[in-house]
């Protein structure tokens, strides 16, 4: 696990100790990814930086920018790649030999080999640059699921890449303007879905995609998709097997490590399995690590300390409660560009705690989005159905208005049932977007200034949406929505939040849920066996009833939630409260701070209505402002910058 950076050079003069004092720079500007071992490559035409963190042959040997045996390609590489040793074997009855006993020497050996084709025999997560030296292209690739981030700059005439877009903002030739676009996004999703960034000219590589450049031209190409059109027609029993298999199979191969190797758990069904197969592989206790709330409604630690007792393993936890204020900032910046997944604190903490112990953790991520594991897909198919047994002129031509009706008269319907008059309305796609939209558009339009409604008014964040579900490869609407989700939500949220607090850490997580082969067969099971009744995930709770007790498998999920309403109001009320109030703070060049003030009013009455706007506006304060202090001194500087540089 590692980070890399780097530029293209096409000046005629460039000026070698000028760039690379900028490689350098970007470099260390990672080097919590990578704190074992730096270093660069500087040639007239391109620059590259690498951080290591040291998993596979710890020896130096292993450090890069990696040169191949040729000489012609040298590679920076994020990332692990699982069946390294299979491919090593079959490029050494190749002839290639090879000098360590890394991941990265056979993937360059098989890119020299192979080209980009290398791509498909690779299982792994992973971000890579390679220079070729003689055609003078650079070749970019990330990895099918999005595991490890790529960002990549292209205005100008200039091209520069990175694991983190900190990395970019050390090069003084990036221009940092903001997308409009991708602000309204990141209220609606909590997130900035792919390719957009914050930034204009700015983007992030998409999930499944390479790009190859001479820094003049751009050609980006997709080598992977998953497909929920070719049914697994075997028996349930069958499936079961297969996939329980699978999985254990994909813990193996992500329990190769020459570091210390343990395990999140939650004691929900994904982690708890992932420990169990781990527990039956590994010579000695599993390290596992929880993180609690000290609140019963959120906190699962009971689950994970019975499921550590099961597989007896060397359990350890950490409680999050006063730590929440005095870290948050801090955390809340490793992302770069605004992030509003709560989640991320206790994912951070868990992290924290993990690498206290170990430097690679397995982790039960990708089992909700492939096994429709969210409370939201269960809502959404009931909604669905509702849609095909009412005439659409009613649903249509009647339901909004009964909506907006009823909202006039206090207590007549409640907020959910008014949601759902107005969802029922909609296409299916455009349902499932509004269902799980975290920004109302109604308080979108009350609380946004007049100019960043002017700019943004145009345009619809749910066309992102609406446009994965329409084009799915699928038959099915379960099976839409998944997909959906996996092209989202999924690199855009989950994958970014857990990649930056364990990287925050120097740690590596690994995910088996994610392995390819793993995603590709549950896309293939059919969705009843999926979602069957009430009950989420039923297939893979089959599948695992043989290594798991019922009470772990059948209780009632949490997920990761955090006491986000009572944060605002008690731990984070001195971080919050400036951020909503001051008309001199922030938020002010984008925002209508009486409106934000009147909003906070309200929580702070007791009422949770606007928590979830709240909070997102808390998060993007954070980000727009140096930091809160000077929020609450009045600082204007930074406002009017924004206003001059960007809204004019």
């Amino acid at each position: 696990m590692c980070g890399l950076a780097g530029f293209m050079r096409l000046s005629a003069t460039p000026n070698r100790d000028a760039h690379q004092s900028w490689v350098n720079r970007m470099g260390e500007s990672i080097i919590h990814r990578g704190p074992d071992a730096g270093g660069s490559y500087l040639d007239s035409h391109i620059a590259l930086a690498h951080r290591r963190l040291s998993i596979l042959d710890l020896s130096d040997a292993g450090n890069q920018p990696m040169t191949s045996a040729s000489g012609r390609y040298v590679i920076a590489f994020n990332g692990e790649i699982y069946n390294y040793r299979e491919l090593r074997e079959e490029l050494r009855n190749e002839g290639v030999q090879f000098q360590t006993q890394t991941d990265t020497e056979v993937l360059l050996a098989l890119f020299e080999l192979r080209g980009d084709c290398c791509l498909d025999a690779l299982n792994g997560m992973f971000a890579f640059a390679i220079w070729d030296k003689e055609a003078r292209e650079l070749f970019l690739a990330r990895d099918r699921l999005g595991k490890k981030p790529l960002y990549y700059y292209r205005a100008g005439g200039e091209f520069a890449f990175g694991s983190e877009i900190k990395s970019l903002r050390q090069l003084p030739f990036l221009e940092t303007v903001l997308d409009y676009e991708a602000v309204k996004d990141f209220f609606f999703y909590q997130y900035i879905p792919d390719p957009k960034t914050i930034y204009k000219n700015l983007y992030k590589l998409p999930p499944g995609y390479w790009l190859r450049t001479d820094g003049k031209s751009v050609k980006l190409h997709q080598y992977w998709d998953v497909r929920f059109d070719q049914v697994n027609h075997s028996s349930a029993s069958d499936i079961e097997d297969g996939l329980y298999n699978l999985i254990d199979d994909a813990v193996r191969l992500r329990m190769v490590s020459d570091v210390p190797l343990g395990a999140f758990l939650s004691g929900g069904v994904d982690s708890s399995a992932i420990v169990g197969l781990m527990a039956g592989q590994a010579a000695r206790p599993i390290t596992t690590c929880s993180i609690g709330f000290g609140s019963e409604e959120f906190d699962e630690v009971k689950y994970a300390r019975q499921v550590a007792e099961q597989f007896g393993t060397d359990h350890h936890e950490f409680t999050v409660k006063e730590n929440v204020a005095g870290n948050f900032e801090r955390i809340a910046r490793f992302f770069d560009e605004p992030f509003a997944d709560p989640s991320f604190v206790p994912t951070f903490f868990v992290s924290q705690l993990a690498r206290q112990e170990v430097t690679v953790a397995l982790a039960g991520d990708g089992g909700d989005e492939n096994f429709a594991g969210y409370s939201k897909y269960r809502t959404d198919a009931i909604e669905n159905s509702l849609r095909g047994l009412l005439p659409e002129f009613v649903r249509k031509g009647i339901f909004p208005s009964l909506a907006n009706m009823a909202g006039m008269i206090p207590g007549l319907m409640t907020r959910r049932a008014r949601t759902l008059l107005n969802t029922l309305a909609m296409s299916p796609g455009q349902g499932f977007f509004m269902t799980n939209c975290f920004f109302r558009p109604e308080v979108w339009e009350r609380v946004v200034s007049p100019e960043l409604a002017r700019h943004t008014r145009d345009y619809d964040p749910g066309k992102i949406t609406r446009d994965y579900y329409r084009n799915a490869p699928a038959e099915d609407h379960l099976s839409r929505i998944l997909y959906t989700d996996i092209k989202t939500y999924l690199p855009g949220d989950i994958l970014v939040k857990v990649d930056r607090m364990s990287m925050a850490n120097s740690l590596e997580t690994r995910a088996p849920l994610l392995d390819y082969r793993v995603v590709e067969y549950a896309a293939g099971i059919p969705s009843a066996l999926k979602l069957k009744g009430k009950e989420k995930k039923f297939i893979l709770k089959k599948a695992f009833s043989r290594l798991l007790s019922d009470d772990i498998l059948y209780r009632k999920k949490m997920g990761f939630s955090v006491p986000l309403a009572d944060w605002l109001r008690k731990e984070l009320f001195d971080i919050a409260n400036p951020a909503l109030t001051d008309k001199q703070g922030p938020l002010s060049a984008l925002f209508d701070i009486s409106e934000t003030s009147r909003m906070w009013s309200i929580h702070l009455a007791g009422d949770n209505y606007y928590t979830q706007e709240l909070w997102s506006l808390v998060v993007f304060a954070i980000w727009l402002g140096p930091n809160t202090t000077s929020m609450a001194n009045g600082n204007r500087a930074f406002s009017e910058t924004l206003m001059s540089a960007d809204l004019n």
